[in-house]
């Protein structure tokens, strides 16, 4: 008997040993992801929930369509594009790409998949979907430059473990997220790191309308009606503004409880920042 769950914006079946995982839109009759997902936002919710289901997997085969850093940032499960000295033949588990917005996890000695077909699914508006694909196409243009404060490739990639992840430093009793390296005084903070649990309480909240959106979002915020941000605390301490997905009508509520999953924040250089979104408890 399959599991059938919602998952960090997804629909998943789950087996034994593997997960069927697929976006709940339909654009005509193809399946397709929503406006900040991908297939590499979706492995990552995949593994997070093979995980939550008590399996260990600390590499994977990808599909040439998922970015293996992102997924190693995020997880901390490795890869052969990531880590060359990966032996092939040591990696126990698959990820596997549909034709269209859908992806399996399973084991690479499977030789056959058995999912029934997720529930839950639904017709996204075809000028949103046709209006946003353009938007991305448009962002990830080279000749693309974003008017607002320039985040360069490395200085991105430097912090993303810790944010995609909610690494976090303990110092003395309290916790801080984004780790630092100097503390107030100039001293240098230990590296110790712990993880948040990615649940939160929302403190404060704003939509920014269109024409007052960062730059950064200049193409999709008038397509989203605005750009929507919480201020949010964690249970361990630590305060925290996260943009909320792009495919919920969410109307926040003070002391409502989020959780995250990472999405497509925006695109600089060509290459598309990912980040942890926050959407309501279901």
């Amino acid at each position: 008997m399959n599991e059938h769950v919602h998952w960090k914006g997804y629909l998943a079946v789950i087996s034994n040993d593997g997960v069927f995982i697929q976006s709940p839109y339909l654009h005509g009759d193809q399946i397709v992801y929503g406006p900040d997902s991908d297939s590499t936002t979706m492995a990552i919710a995949a593994i997070q929930l093979m995980r939550y289901k008590g399996h260990i997997i600390d590499s994977i085969h990808l599909p040439e369509s998922v970015d293996a850093q992102i997924v190693y940032l995020a997880s901390g499960v490795d890869t052969i594009p990531h880590n060359g000295e990966l032996e092939f033949g040591d990696i126990i588990w698959d990820l596997l790409s549909g034709d269209e917005a859908t992806l399996v996890i399973a084991k690479t000695n499977s030789e056959s998949y058995d999912f029934e077909e997720p529930q839950d699914v639904e017709i996204i508006d075809a000028d949103f979907f046709h209006d946003m694909t353009e938007a991305w196409r448009l962002e990830q243009e080279m000749h693309h430059v974003s008017q607002g404060a320039y985040v360069s490739t490395s200085q991105y990639l430097e912090g993303a473990a810790a944010r995609l992840s909610l690494t976090s430093q303990k110092v003395g009793d309290r916790m801080i997220w984004p780790p630092r390296q100097l503390d107030e005084n100039g001293l240098r903070f230990s590296e110790d790191s712990h993880q948040l649990v990615a649940e939160a309480h929302v403190e404060s909240w704003t939509k920014l309308s269109a024409a007052g959106a960062p730059s950064e979002f200049s193409l999709r915020a008038p397509i989203l009606g605005g750009i929507q941000t919480l201020l949010v605390r964690f249970e361990q301490g630590p305060r925290g503004v996260f943009l909320v997905t792009d495919d919920l009508d969410y109307s926040p509520k003070i002391g409502d409880t989020v959780h995250f999953a990472v999405r497509r924040i925006y695109a600089q250089e060509g290459m598309i920042r990912y980040g942890l979104k926050a959407f309501p408890k279901r």
